[in-house]
């Protein structure tokens, strides 16, 4: 029996199964016995591969790429767009043949994609700059395997835990960086390529501070973002189709949603979430908003018991494990959508690109902090409000020791030249944003069956979001002023000037009232995964609220119980 079979008055957990395509390289790809649609020399390459072929055949293209900007691609291929009848993989295979490795940066969209030289026998991988899809590959042994999803890797490396990259999932509830909880196995960064067989990586394109405009007034850089939002909105709606949108009833879902009922000729649906009637909730602003643009509303009300019931399959379908409570919500929410549409937008990436008040904690630390004597990136990870500052207690000995001083992958970042909030942005965007939120989105609603698009994570939209001046982002208590003088015609004045609030998931009362003796059976139990690990008597006070001063425990078990699912499932012992 599994620990995860201690699931009490829920279904029985079933192993979902999402296979993905994968190639592999290198000597001794002649001796593969799994499915294969093409094969070569040095490459193999799986029957659930996209794959296109470059006009002369030399270049072959596999993976997974929309391209919302394809007009201006043609346009450099002299291909009218009405005559064009191919996917925008065959785009792609059509322009390495003519630009080779240049047209990474001239790609704008989503995609984790393989060229393979059939003359040269190399192979170039290459990820979108904003981190939209995911790449993966192995790093070790003489045949290379790389794949888009984490667990098709799963059987071509050794299931050794990278202890690093623990210790980071616990300071972030995500694994920032290259590193994955697999050590043999490294993630493709977004903006970068990697070629094979020579391990050559390089960064194609970089997130840079590069203001301009610096003595221009607030309307000036507002009005170029409300330009760039609408071209981006409407490039991401499906044409004649309905689309969704994820509705929370902040400022950036709610600008979203009103862009797309703004432009959109089909039905408009979007979708909101509330934990039951005796719960604080944020359906009182989605309602209004959803009334103000006169979309087809759906409300999902979520219990404790789907939260729990539905967590390892959740966990199933992420790559490295997320902790973040939204991950059950955000599949729950995708099925429901699945219903009534193939694409749904989200408002994931406002704060990130446009100073959201989560910033105001680090902006405190650095005005203090010759009084305080915090460093800056204890500081940082201590603003996760995670697990940083309980890693000597919550490591064991050995462990601790051996990851205490290894280099944070935050540190280039939170040291670099910028200003310090769009260092701070940085750091959210290029690692949050990549390693959390475009991940989750993006497994989660393939898993119900959907699309998701986050247009406020274009590359556009980020890029321009570094040349505004910090002022007109994050200044004081005034959070985003730019983003609100961008669309404050989209939307009542209640929804412009609400303080953030954040969708916040009833995890503390969850493990206090619902899920505290499942938690225990599955943390303490000897045979436990973390067990080798993490200090069960710690995690045992934890569960009983012991000085809970904070509130914050109940965070804390979210994530060990996530942890402890995914290491299971992902047969780690």
């Amino acid at each position: 029996m599994k620990l995860f079979d201690f699931w009490s008055n829920g279904r029985p957990f079933q192993s979902v199964s999402h296979p993905s395509w994968w190639i592999a390289c290198g000597a001794g790809v002649d001796t593969i016995k799994q499915d294969r649609v093409w094969q070569d020399e040095q490459i193999a390459i799986s029957a659930l591969a996209p794959i296109a072929w470059s006009p002369s055949r030399r270049f072959v293209a596999v993976g997974e790429v929309w391209l919302p900007d394809r007009p201006l691609l043609l346009d450099q291929l002299n291909l009218p767009l009405q005559d064009w009848q191919g996917t925008d993989l065959e785009l792609v295979a059509q322009l390495w043949e003519s630009k080779g490795t240049a047209i990474w940066e001239n790609l704008v969209g989503a995609f984790a994609l393989g060229i393979w030289d059939r003359e040269q026998q190399k192979l170039w991988l290459g990820r979108d700059r904003a981190g939209i899809d995911t790449l993966y590959y192995t790093n070790a042994g003489t045949t290379r395997w790389i794949a888009p999803r984490l667990r098709t890797l799963a059987p071509h490396c050794s299931t050794e835990l990278d202890w690093v990259a623990l210790r980071d999932y616990l300071c972030c509830a995500f694994v920032p960086g290259e590193r994955t909880l697999w050590r043999q196995v490294r993630e493709i960064r977004p903006g970068t390529s990697v070629e094979l067989p020579s391990d050559k990586v390089q960064a194609y394109w970089q997130l840079r501070e590069q203001i301009n405009g610096i003595d221009q007034p607030l309307q000036w850089h507002s009005d170029r973002l409300r330009t760039l939002l609408e071209q981006v909105v409407q490039e991401y709606l499906p044409a004649g189709e309905p689309v969704g949108a994820f509705l929370s009833g902040g400022l950036d879902s709610s600008c979203v949603t009103a862009l797309a009922a703004k432009f959109h000729t089909a039905p408009v649906h979007t979708y909101s979430i509330h934990f039951g009637a005796e719960r604080p909730n944020e359906l009182e602003f989605s309602t209004l908003v959803a009334n103000h643009c006169q979309t087809e509303h759906h409300i999902l009300e979520i219990s404790f018991r789907d939260m729990w019931e539905w967590l390892p399959e959740t966990m199933a379908l992420v790559d490295d494990p997320i902790g973040d409570p939204l991950t059950v919500p955000n599949l729950l929410l995708g099925r429901l959508a699945r219903e009534s549409v193939g694409i749904v937008l989200n408002g994931e990436g406002g704060d990130p690109c446009f100073g959201g008040p989560k910033n105001q904690p680090m902006l405190i630390n650095s005005l203090y902090s010759d009084i305080n004597r915090q460093d800056s990136l204890q500081a940082y990870l201590v603003s996760f409000q995670k697990c940083a500052a309980d890693l000597p207690l919550l490591f064991n000995a050995e462990l601790w020791s051996a990851v205490q001083s290894e280099p944070s992958v935050f540190s280039a970042d939170l040291h670099s030249r910028d200003s310090y909030l769009n260092r701070l942005m940085a750091l959210n965007i290029k690692f949050k944003g990549a390693d959390q939120i475009l991940t989750k989105v993006n497994n989660l609603t393939h898993a119900a069956g959907i699309t998701g698009r986050s247009p406020l994570f274009d590359q556009r939209i980020v890029d321009l979001s570094m040349q505004i001046p910090p002022a007109y982002k994050l200044s004081g208590v005034q959070e985003k002023a730019v983003l609100k003088q961008a669309v404050g015609d989209l939307l009542p004045e209640a929804i412009i000037q609400r303080p953030k609030s954040g969708m916040m998931v009833p995890v503390q009362l969850g493990f206090r009232k619902h899920w505290n003796r499942q938690a225990r059976a599955l943390l303490l139990n000897q045979r436990a995964a973390i067990a080798p690990y993490l200090n069960q008597s710690l995690i045992r006070n934890w569960l009983n609220y012991e000085g809970d001063t904070w509130n914050r425990y109940g965070v804390k078990l979210w994530l060990l119980v996530s942890l402890e699912l995914w290491l299971q499932i992902n047969g780690f012992r």
